[in-house]
């Protein structure tokens, strides 16, 4: 008989997102409207031109996404309501291992969640 260990891992995955209420979601927005409003719909007689077309926006469509988002790595223990400012008072108390900063980490935290 032979026994194989299989030990628990890890799969870490990642998707793009864009923070909500933030600037790039802002940009995002924006350049997703100029899109659309600018989409040459006059000839689209034929379903090749039509095609072309329905690429065209898919792609800019795209393009935009991946310029206004970020990757995240999701993993087992990821925090949805983590953002920057927690990572800089976290940062920030790392490095002077202050009481005042330490508080306001905290405060970041709870504000955050």
């Amino acid at each position: 008989m032979v026994s194989i260990p299989i030990a628990e891992e890890n799969i870490v995955t990642s998707k793009f997102s864009i923070v909500k209420n933030s600037k790039e979601k802002e940009n995002f927005i924006k350049d997703v409207l100029y899109i659309i409003k600018n989409i040459d719909i006059s000839d689209l007689s034929d379903s090749n031109k039509l095609e072309d077309t329905t690429n065209s926006l898919t792609l800019s469509l795209k393009n935009t996404w991946r310029m206004n988002s970020k990757q995240v790595n999701i993993m087992r223990y990821s925090k949805s309501w983590w953002n920057k400012e927690c990572s800089l008072a976290l940062s920030n108390y790392r490095s002077t291992r202050s009481l005042d900063n330490w508080k306001l980490f905290k405060s970041k935290v709870k504000l955050s969640k």
